[in-house]
């Protein structure tokens, strides 16, 4: 063993990540760390519990350094033959590397694996590398070296000037610039101002924030002490779900390491400068992303969107300047301070500077969480680093910006992703997810799921939402049922006018968003299922038509599996389906050892 102190011959890092938590990840850790004790090897060996690796889709995972060797698909099985051959012996266990780790009897490190390459990692620099419920780790890479030196050395206006010149604009939705929002607050004179920190993440499939949250809660807390200088403000909230207890405990821990240390609360680091953060559990409601839905909340009302007369910045919570900021948004501020604008400003593109996170889910081989370049091609991210689409299929579109987003279709592919980009197409960056799509997915079905998470999750206040997206679902219905009627398609597209221009909140307004692009790209679809009643995908079950083809080999599986005896036949001959009976379950293609049966 090296004798200089502190030295580890090596840092096994354990995702502790919520996918990775939940298929036993802290377990595998505390296993690791038993093994690693019963020989002896405690003063050479570090097990760090961190944040996300990103990779959700091969959790747990295990990175073990100095080496960078990537486990995935690890089990408390493997834990033992991983110490010993590892750790031990210095034999790598082939078997549980990650596929892409292993190519050609070549051993990649996990920063050469493709899925990482091509990503930048800014707000999520520290995901997966420092223990989160460890503040030195954060102070070890400068983490609040950027606090100490706005609060000793700037002025606010020199705050303000430093996050508008980096143009950091909110990645919680439309894009509005920072600096701009902090300098409103600023300016305008009041005996108390709050700062919020939005992490009521909703969207469907999105775990952009809890992750950040659950792998770096100090970088959020630097971010909005910074912010709470910068415009006046000596208490700070986050709005957290209580649907993410993870991303809670860790924030919690982090709170009061921050108080022990001097970094929040009175006189931070010796100054005169006063600033605490509390948390605010959420319910779970969707429309509370919404930032005056999320005020009414703290403040201890329903979470219904208040009519938005005075700017938040102006007249937030409690009727005082407010400043509110998503969870991704801040964890790009301190290392702007630490790193400079330039630096900030030559990544991404010039209207869109910086990074985005995405949270890439659906029809892709690399479910996950990853961290783009503004301007990286859609085809990028879904072949590139997510590897393309399952099975040889094809792709068919991506949506972007969760349920209030738009689908883009394959001819788009090639668009760069940034915010004028997309919202030229008619979808939005959002807070980051993108679900992928294949040629087995109906279009029609797509906006009838978002749309019923719509429905569900708007508050009610404002009739255009709360009926017309009730209206849009029942037509959306009824088409993927076959029951559509001429003149469905203008119903959608005047409603979806209506809900867009005349909602209260940024739910409502954006609500149509996926009808709206999925008449413009597939309107074919929709013609179909109204005019030939069938569903080009072949997803809509009940526009489905099970076939025998001359494939069959008369074996007789699929008609002693009917549950309703609609297939005769004799063995060795081809069996046929009585379409009347069929109640179009779909057993009889599932069992058949020959694909001989198909949906058309």
């Amino acid at each position: 063993m090296d004798e200089r102190e502190g030295f580890k011959k090596h840092h096994v890092l354990v995702c502790g990540g919520t996918g990775c938590h939940s298929s036993n990840g802290d377990k595998i850790k505390n296993l690791i760390e038993e093994k690693v004790k019963e020989k002896g090897l405690s003063e050479d060996i570090q097990v760090i519990l961190t944040g996300c690796f990103g990779l959700c889709e091969s959790g747990p995972n295990i990175v073990v350094y100095p080496e960078g060797v990537f486990y995935s698909h690890v089990e408390l099985e493997d834990v033992e033959e991983i110490v010993e051959e590892h750790i031990v012996k210095g034999h790598i266990v082939k078997r549980r590397l990650f596929k892409e780790s292993y190519v050609e009897d070549k051993i990649k490190p996990v920063s050469e694996v493709n899925f990482y390459k091509k990503q930048t990692r800014i707000a999520l620099r520290n995901c997966g590398v420092i223990a989160p419920e460890d503040i030195e780790e954060y102070i070890a890479l400068d983490g609040y070296s950027a606090l100490a030196k706005v609060i000793t050395e700037m002025t606010q206006e020199e705050v303000i000037k430093t996050v508008k010149d980096s143009n950091l604009r909110g990645r919680g939705g439309a894009g509005f610039p920072a600096g701009r929002k902090w300098e409103e607050a600023y300016k305008y004179d009041a005996d108390q101002k709050y700062i919020i920190c939005n992490a009521d993440e909703g969207d469907p499939g999105a775990f952009m924030d809890r992750s950040i949250l659950e792998g770096d809660p100090h970088s959020v807390l630097e971010a909005m002490a910074i912010a709470g200088y910068a415009v006046g403000a000596d208490q700070g909230f986050i709005y957290v779900r209580a649907e993410y207890p993870i991303a809670v405990q860790r924030l919690e821990v982090a709170i009061k390491q921050a108080r022990e240390y001097g970094l929040l609360g009175r006189n931070i680091l010796g100054t005169d400068f006063n600033f605490d953060i509390e948390l605010r559990l959420g319910a779970g409601a969707f429309v509370c992303g919404e930032g005056t839905a999320l005020m009414e909340s703290i403040e201890g009302r329903r979470g219904m969107p208040r009519t938005k007369i005075n700017r938040t910045a102006h007249k937030g919570l409690w009727q005082k300047p407010t400043i509110i900021n998503n969870v991704e948004t801040l964890a790009n501020v301190p290392i702007i301070f630490q790193k400079g604008v330039e630096w900030f400003r030559n990544i991404g593109t010039e209207k869109s500077p910086g990074t985005k996170v995405f949270a890439l889910g659906g029809k892709i081989e690399n479910t996950g969480l990853v961290e783009i370049p503004m301007g990286m091609t859609l085809r990028e991210i879904v072949y590139d680093i997510g590897g393309g689409i399952p099975n040889g299929k094809e792709f068919k579109a991506v949506q972007t910006g969760g349920p209030s987003g738009g689908c883009i279709p394959a001819e788009y592919l090639d668009v760069p992703v940034d915010f004028e980009s997309l919202g030229a197409l008619g979808s939005i960056m959002g807070s980051g997810g993108m679900v992928v799509m294949d040629e087995n997915n109906c279009m029609v079905d797509i906006a009838r799921f978002f749309l019923d998470f719509t429905v569900e999750e708007s508050c009610g206040k404002c009739v255009p939402c709360r009926e017309g997206t009730k209206r849009m679902l029942e037509i959306l219905e009824r088409i993927t049922e076959g029951k559509g009627e001429e003149g469905d398609i203008e119903r959608l597209e005047s409603l979806s006018e209506t809900i867009s221009s005349a909602s209260l909140c940024g739910l409502g307004q954006s609500a149509a968003n996926p009808v709206i692009t999925t008449l413009k790209y597939f309107r074919h679809e929709y013609e179909a299922h109204i005019r030939d009643k069938k569903c080009p995908a072949g997803a809509c079950q009940a526009l489905l038509e099970y076939y025998i083809t001359d494939k069959c080999i008369g074996c007789t599986k699929c008609a002693r599996n009917c549950p309703v005896s609609c297939i005769d036949g004799k063995v060795k001959e081809r069996h046929v389906i009585d379409t009347d009976k069929c109640i179009k379950c779909g057993n009889c293609m599932t069992v058949c050892p020959v694909g001989a049966v198909i949906k058309r």
